[in-house]
């Protein structure tokens, strides 16, 4: 029987996991049950036995045997005088099986047969990457850097098949050399010109999820549950955990012993501020959980306008805010609410003060919005603060804060 070199097309189908053999097999006799249509007009009486192992397939024509001037459809039936022609001891009423010769479909067909295996191939490759990678969202994976572009890294498994890691989906901090090998999570799998893209993440609140699954077995176990992540990544992240075994201290066993647990977490991160607090449906409570580290003195809730105005001592309102704002908006996130943040001056003497955008005629809007942003809303309270502080929180140069002061303690001399 001629081979028609199918060996390499085979290979193909041996590199590609979880292609199983029948449908390898499938796949080439649909190839060549096509060639036989285009040459017979029909493929019904024809059996296509492929060879995995040495790379051929061989052909085989049924035709019943009828009596001479009697065949009806020469496809299905030969007469008596030519199958005898074939095999001597043939009869009438016997099965003729027949090999049909490769190179008698002609080479322009063996070609375009060759072609439309390999394409099969390879979209029968793409089909199991995007099962492969869609069954994987969501789950951690290491993957070897093997390129690294402006805005994105290339990175092959231990397949070989190429994952992409965009600049979105970095941590700030992340850097990364060719050859190193990194963990991401499975964000989603994509098709571009009918090509599978598989995008990694390594900001996705799930990244934080599955590394506290590895890290804490209660989480693994069930025991204890994730209710919600909200991360700035590469500032801070936030993480309400449930415990369903009254026994387990759910923020302990998150964070372990001296921080055994979330250590490592945080370093993967690239010290990532991670706050863990317990969840809870009371809303006031978890509020001021949320807010950590600050002490919040009061609060007025509205659930139905989703908000709430937080009344905090002055030395606690740069807490609630954090750096950059960053604390502030991932509790807000957390808790799905607006919050507004209050100095409270109860029970101090009430002192003469004049709000910040007083002075936006001598002091510019967005220094006035970086010092707000830090909870700094009125004169005295950036007077308060030395320069030293302010200089530590925000990210005004010295000499503008010195400026900014200057201009706030002449209007206190001037009363």
């Amino acid at each position: 029987m001629a081979s028609i070199n199918l060996i390499e097309a085979f290979q193909d189908f041996k590199e590609a996991e979880n292609i199983d053999r029948p449908t390898m097999m499938k796949v080439v006799e649909d190839v060549f049950k096509t060639l036989l249509r285009k040459k017979y007009g029909s493929d019904d009486n024809f059996d296509v036995i492929v060879n995995a192992e040495k790379g051929d397939l061989e052909i085989f024509r049924r035709r019943t045997i009828v009596e001479d001037g009697a065949v009806e459809d020469p496809l299905a039936e030969i007469a008596y005088s030519d199958a005898v022609k074939i095999e001597p001891d043939y009869e009438v009423g016997e099965e003729l099986y027949e090999t049909v010769e490769i190179l008698d479909f002609g080479r322009r067909a063996i070609l375009a047969a060759k072609q439309t295996l390999a394409s099969r191939i390879s979209d029968l490759k793409k089909n199991v990457l995007v099962k492969k990678y869609g069954d994987r969202v969501g789950e951690i994976i290491n993957a070897e850097v093997y390129q690294v572009w402006k805005k994105e890294i290339l990175l092959l498994d231990e397949e070989g098949n190429e994952l992409i890691l965009p600049k979105s989906e970095q941590i700030p901090q992340d850097y990364f050399k060719k050859g190193e090998t990194i963990r991401a999570v499975v964000k989603k799998v994509e098709l571009k010109n009918n090509s599978p893209v598989i995008i990694l993440s390594r900001t996705s609140p799930s990244f934080l999820a599955k590394l506290l699954e590895i890290e804490v077995p209660e989480i693994f176990d069930g025991l204890i549950v994730i209710k919600k992540i909200v991360r700035e990544p590469g500032e801070r992240a936030k993480v309400a955990v449930e415990s369903y075994d009254d026994r387990i201290d759910p923020v302990g066993a998150c964070v372990g012993m001296k921080g055994s647990r979330i250590h490592g977490i945080v370093r993967e991160l690239k010290n990532e501020n991670i706050d863990v607090i317990n969840y809870t449906t009371n809303m006031q409570l978890l509020i001021q959980r949320a807010l950590t580290p600050a002490k919040i003195t009061s609060m007025e809730l509205d659930n139905e306008k989703h908000h709430v105005n937080v009344f905090l001592k002055p030395d606690q309102v740069s807490l609630a805010i954090g750096r950059k704002g960053v604390n502030i908006k991932l509790a807000q996130e957390l808790t799905s609410l607006t919050i507004d943040v209050f100095r409270d001056n109860e029970g101090e003497p009430e002192e003469y003060d004049i709000d910040l955008d007083e002075f936006s005629d001598e002091i510019e809007t967005w220094v006035i919005d970086e010092l707000k942003r830090i909870g700094c809303d009125t004169a005295r309270s950036v007077l308060d603060l030395t320069v030293d502080e302010l200089e530590r929180r925000t990210d005004l140069e010295r000499e503008t804060i010195e400026d900014v002061k200057k201009v706030l303690e002449a209007e206190f001399e001037k009363e």
